[in-house]
């Protein structure tokens, strides 16, 4: 009797097994972007935001997977010697705004409880889906933020804050709803390495550009405009990002050895206690890209002379086609290719095999 108890248990662990490697591999990749600060002299905190928008969408994540919070409007403040132009560079090459920014909150609408509220999603029922993290339990998430702070908190809009604690249990209760595989969190501003020490969800990296007690720096000023044009700790990111593409095999553990401490004039922290993989072999791209498998099929389905593909010009008369010759050759026949559909397996029969056997194997024992 025994033995057969640990039989089914060992089916029961088996099954188990075969059904947490079906969803191993992340299908989606999501990235929440937030800039906290309002005001003119905090043009460099938009840009590190902007920057960090333009990149992530250059390495295949689509807008639809991106979440753009911007505290104020640079583009349009009457400051700008630049209107509509948002740069990170004192030469002014590239507009970071151009014409194919989607910003899904912008203004007053950036608070910290929009943010916990974004997360979680507990946002209210009128709020569009083009508005919300629709992630999974197979999403990575990349989530980067930047503005005014101190120990353990983050400044919005110079009126609230987001403490340590608030977004500790926002992540715990992604986690509990099974709302992302793996989080990167990283944060650029002032005590930047405390805003971390509070989590406890697993998987989840963070990175942050000062320790306790240290400023974080901006890296140059634009003399037009008069302000300060990007932080440090965004540029030497963007220093190693802007090298690769999609395709790139670039660790993780590369990214963070490029944040030179004297470049920064800060102390960058990293906290990789709560991740579950070696740095080494996670990827940038897992996080900043959205490289996804294209299945290309084998067989064609169909013929395009099957499909009448001209259409007759407006008020002009249709001609019946001629009828062929029977001696004529047959002209070789063009085939489209249409993909069939790649149908995942079902994942509930492995995990209702496990509940199956693992009763089996009580009744047995009992």
């Amino acid at each position: 009797m025994k033995l057969l108890f640990y039989i089914l248990a060992w089916l029961a662990l088996t099954a188990l097994a075969l059904a947490t490697a079906t969803t191993d591999d992340a299908h989606n990749n999501w990235a929440v972007l937030v800039c906290t600060s309002r005001f003119w002299f905090n043009y460099r905190h938009v840009a590190n935001t902007l920057s960090m928008y333009r990149t992530v969408k250059r390495l295949g994540i689509p807008d639809e997977n991106i979440l753009l919070l911007l505290a104020d409007d640079m583009p349009c403040n009457p400051r700008n010697a630049q209107p509509a132009r948002v740069i990170n560079n004192a030469d002014a090459r590239l507009d970071l705004y151009g014409d194919a920014v989607e910003v899904d909150y912008r203004g007053y609408e950036v608070t910290a409880e929009t943010l916990i509220r974004l997360l979680t999603d507990r946002l209210p029922a009128h709020v569009p889906r083009s508005k919300r993290l629709l992630s999974d339990h197979a999403s990575r998430i990349l989530v980067f933020m930047t503005g005014h702070g101190g120990d353990e908190f983050l400044k919005f809009q110079d009126s609230e804050e987001l403490g340590a604690h608030d977004l500790a249990d926002a992540f715990a209760q992604m986690y509990e709803a099974r709302r992302y595989k793996e989080i990167l969190f990283m944060v650029d501003t002032c005590q930047a390495n405390t805003l971390y020490s509070q989590i406890k969800s697993p998987n989840v990296l963070a990175a942050g550009s000062s320790a306790k007690g240290e400023n974080s720096y901006s890296h140059h000023m634009d003399t037009d405009l008069g302000v300060a044009v990007i932080d440090r700790f965004t540029y030497y990111t963007l220093d190693l990002l802007e090298g690769i593409d999609r395709t790139a095999n670039t660790s993780l553990a590369e990214l963070f050895a490029a944040l030179d401490p004297v470049k920064m004039h800060s102390t960058p922290g990293l906290r990789t206690d709560l991740f579950a993989r070696s740095l080494d072999q996670a990827k940038v791209t897992d996080f900043f890209g959205g490289v996804r498998p294209v299945r290309v099929p084998s067989e064609p389905v169909c013929s395009l002379d099957e499909i009448d593909v001209t259409a007759p010009a407006a008020g002009s008369e249709v001609t019946p086609a001629a009828e062929p010759s029977p001696s004529a050759p047959k002209p070789a026949r063009r085939m489209l290719a249409v993909p069939k559909p790649d149908l995942e397996t079902p994942k509930w029969h492995a995990l209702g095999l496990v509940g199956f056997l693992g009763f089996m194997a009580l009744i047995t024992y009992a």
